[in-house]
């Protein structure tokens, strides 16, 4: 059988179709060679260079405490009034949950002067952040969107607890207690939400406080109900196409289980399942970046961008990653999807605050839930930078990601679900 040019409009689809998979093939050279050529050095100055221009902004402001007098609020039309209750405490709960290992984690040079200035902003944030009398209060039980918020700033003090907790005042201490306290008023859903109230508890727990065990005991119960199998759990009764297994629902379990002591047999019996779940999760996660560095946008909370990495990333920081999946090649693969996501222009308002969008300035991609303090959840991909600098993470030389190998045609292992 010959093979023969479509003619007409036929032949102008085959023109057009060729020429898109000719970008689609420029695109995913670039990608790579772009990995190829840089040594994780490299990566690690890219990334940090990331954090200073998403940080910046929120920590100078918050160090001064004129986070409320500087910061834009971008959300739907109607909601703008509301989200200005909540929209501070999400920017800066967010922001320091990604932070906080980098912040606890040694480091030398450039990096270094840079880091301390972000330690003092971070704490000065936290002073300012939870006294009530502060211009920059951030209004903690005053709508259900604060225990959220509250929830991920527990994560950020749990991570990097000599730089975030140790060295505060005992003022400032018992004020955070107190903001913590004053999220009890809300009462999560049935869903995910179970694990910010459960995530408040461990944070009073670790800063040797009465804590509530029922509510910690009833979000592991019902993540344990709620788990639908192969390293994945509903979000509520029900499995959901999105990112909320990453965005919190694994590292917020792994979190809140390391942290609070064992009450119950199933706590302890729980502790090793959900850690064996989120590294099948991770391999998942891995083999969602394309060639080009892009990944599905499928499901809701999209604007958090490189944030859907979560997991993935924090994996990687307790150097847990599944068999099969090398720390470089995770580096590799999040470098991409950075790249691809933080240099599209309508990313930064022209005073470098994150506008929303997924991939540039895309307003309608937007829940009525999202406003400009809810983007800072991306940091959550920067969790390895708390590992040194001569970590494997770092030093190894670059590393083609799963999809990268299996699309360039090299013979790869068989992928299996996890059937515990």
């Amino acid at each position: 059988m010959s093979l023969r040019r479509p003619a007409g409009a036929g032949r102008r689809n085959f023109l057009k179709g060729a020429l898109a998979a000719g970008a689609a093939n420029a695109i995913a050279t670039t990608a790579m060679g772009q990995q190829a050529a840089s040594t994780g050095g490299d990566d690690r100055a890219y990334w940090l260079e990331v954090v200073r221009r998403v940080s910046h902004p929120v920590l100078e402001a918050v160090g001064q405490g004129e986070l409320r007098a500087r910061m834009p609020v971008e959300a739907a039309s109607g909601v703008q009034q509301e989200r200005r209750k909540s929209t501070h405490l999400e920017a800066f709960g967010r922001l320091v949950a990604g932070i906080a290992p980098w912040l606890e984690t040694s480091v030398v040079g450039k990096e270094a002067a840079l880091q301390a200035t972000y330690r003092e902003w971070t704490r000065k944030g936290i002073q300012y952040g939870t006294d009530p009398q502060s211009a920059d209060y951030m209004n903690f039980g005053m709508t259900p969107q604060s225990v959220v918020d509250a929830a991920f700033l527990v994560l950020g003090i749990l991570r990097a607890p000599k730089q975030l907790w140790e060295p505060l005042d005992s003022s400032t201490k018992e004020n955070v207690v107190k903001a913590l306290e004053a999220t009890r008023t809300v009462l999560p859903g049935q869903s995910n939400w179970l694990l910010f109230s459960a995530m408040v508890e461990a944070g009073l727990c670790f800063m040797g406080r009465p804590w509530d065990a029922m509510r910690v005991d009833y979000a592991l119960q019902m993540h344990k109900e709620w788990y639908v199998g192969d390293g994945t759990y509903g979000d509520g009764r029900n499995f959901h196409w999105d990112y909320y297994n990453s965005f919190v629902i694994q590292p917020m379990l792994m979190k809140v289980l390391e942290t609070v002591p064992a009450r119950s047999a199933m706590w302890t019996a729980l502790k090793p399942v959900v850690f064996e779940r989120s590294q099948r999760y991770a391999a998942i996660q891995e083999r969602m970046i394309s060639p080009e560095g892009t990944f599905p946008a499928i499901g809701r909370s999209l604007t958090y961008r490189f944030g859907a990495f979560h997991l993935l990333s924090d994996v990687s920081l307790r150097r847990e990653l599944p068999e099969g999946v090398t720390p470089e090649q995770v580096r590799c693969a999040l470098t991409a999807v950075m790249r691809r996501m933080i240099e599209r222009p309508g990313t930064f308002d022209a005073q470098g605050w994150l506008m929303i969008g997924f991939v540039g300035h895309q307003p309608g991609l937007g829940e009525t839930y999202i406003s400009t303090g809810s983007l800072y959840l991306c940091s959550a991909a920067w969790l390895p930078l708390g590992l040194p600098a001569s970590d494997r993470f770092w030093s190894g030389a670059p590393q083609p990601w799963t999809e990268v190998k299996i699309w360039s045609g090299e013979d790869m292992k068989t992928d299996h679900a996890l059937t515990a």
